[in-house]
């Protein structure tokens, strides 16, 4: 395929994505690490594309190299207990004074607009302020963190209401008490909190997510979680407190518990990885969700494209019958389908005979990129329930290449002369598929 046929290809594809997101909240978590690298400039230029696009961008900026440089040569030694930061007066003046300069060269990033460069004419309004009140950590196991604080609250109403204005609101890791009292705080703490008082659409991290620390296995691209915190009480025991994926994972943790449905772990060295992540069906991190990433549900007229668009490959195999439109229209509400992300990437119908005491499993179909991952049982499962539920005691299908995938979930051969008279005079001689049966309780 030809560089200009990918692209039109790849920008087709992301349509339903860039429809799903518009005026949607994002709070994206960028580590200090990332803004003195070289990919920033991308990063910078990905944002813009998605304020663009219509999506209400809250942007939490990290300062932890930044802070290490200057107490470096301010000759000051990093205190660390549990993998938090104790800050100290001296510590707390200088961590004001890099995050201040931070916070300044995102905002000069996000107010470039010259001509023939990515950020051209895109006139992007950044607003900072006190939305993070806080409160001091305090003494923990011995151990006074002095100026390291935690969130106390966040002003979510006035958040929104910049956001609904078009602007992007950037969030420093620095919060204020009731008393004027100055903190600081963990960047990833923010931007969870934030996206939990927004009730975000999604939360990502940007930063060294590609593997935990101790692990031989990069992060898997999904994680339920279930399985996540799963992860965090398996590596909890031999992975040091202060690792950037350790915390990722923690805070990802926390917000799908609260309400956030999504959350993604990004690795920086990634070049387009925002965009990567949320313009494609399976992106490049980790995304940790609070619900089951794949729907099935009953098809309805508008999955008839996404249908024809998974059915069609197998119908030019002969793995399945043809099926036009017009058909496919008439007998939607046979189908049931598997979305991921507003795509159709599996299906299965069940036609009822003999008043409901038969039902045909037809025309089940997964991606080439989704097998062997349980969508094909899933829809099987979900057909024999409506089976159930409508009080049929069996099940058949008609297959030429399939026969063992069933026969591995049940079913067992049949014959023609089984099949119900209006099935039977359908029946096609040239295909010669073979019947199988299912009983069901």
């Amino acid at each position: 395929m030809s560089t200009e046929q990918d692209y039109v290809s790849w920008f087709r594809n992301s349509a339903p994505y860039i429809n799903a997101h518009r005026n949607r909240v994002f709070v994206i978590q960028l580590d200090g690490e990332v803004i003195g690298s070289e990919q920033f400039a991308g990063v910078i230029h990905d944002v813009a594309l998605l304020n663009s696009l219509g999506v209400r961008l809250v942007i939490v900026h990290g300062a932890r190299p930044q802070i290490e440089q200057r107490l470096a040569a301010a000759g000051l030694a990093p205190a660390y207990a549990g993998g938090m930061r104790v800050t100290d007066a001296q510590t707390l003046e200088v961590a004001k004074e890099a995050v201040g300069v931070v916070r300044l060269e995102v905002e000069s990033r996000l107010s470039m607009g010259l001509p023939n460069s990515p950020m051209a004419g895109a006139r992007i309004r950044v607003v900072s302020g006190n939305f993070v009140t806080s409160r001091p950590l305090g003494v923990r196991d011995g151990v006074d963190f002095g100026y390291t604080g935690e969130v106390r609250r966040i002003d979510g109403d006035a958040i929104r209401s910049n956001l609904e204005s078009g602007a992007v609101v950037l969030l420093s890791p620095l919060g204020c008490s009731p008393t004027g009292e100055v903190f600081n705080l963990l960047a990833e703490e923010v931007a969870t909190a934030v996206a939990i008082d927004l009730h975000a659409a999604k939360l990502l991290f940007l930063g060294k997510a590609a593997a935990l620390a101790g692990d031989s296995e990069p992060m898997p691209s999904e994680l339920s979680l279930a399985e996540a915190s799963e992860t965090l009480t398996r590596v909890r025991k031999s992975q040091p407190s202060g690792d950037p994926a350790l915390a990722q994972l923690t805070h990802a943790v926390r917000a799908c518990r609260n309400g956030v449905s999504r959350v993604h772990l990004l690795d920086q060295n990634i070049d387009g990885a925002i965009l990567l992540e949320l313009f494609t069906r399976d992106g490049v991190g980790t995304m940790v969700n609070a619900d089951a990433y794949d729907t099935i549900r009953r098809a309805n007229v508008d999955d008839v494209g996404g249908i024809i668009e998974l059915i069609e490959p197998l119908e030019t195999e002969g793995v399945l019958v043809r099926r036009s439109r017009e058909k496919l229209e008439m007998e939607i509400g046979h189908f049931h389908v598997v979305e991921r992300d507003g795509a159709v990437i599996a299906c299965a119908a069940a036609y009822p005979f003999n008043n409901g005491n038969l039902m045909e499993v037809a025309c089940l179909a997964v991606h080439d990129d989704y097998r062997n991952g349980g969508r094909g049982d899933a829809l099987l499962n979900a057909v024999e329930n409506e089976a159930r539920s409508v009080g049929a005691k069996q099940l058949f299908v008609l297959t030429t290449q399939t026969s063992h995938w069933f026969k591995e979930r049940g079913f067992v051969d049949g014959t023609i002369e089984k099949l119900p008279v209006e099935r039977k005079s359908l029946y096609n001689y040239q295909r010669n598929s073979k019947v199988l049966v299912k009983f069901i309780a």
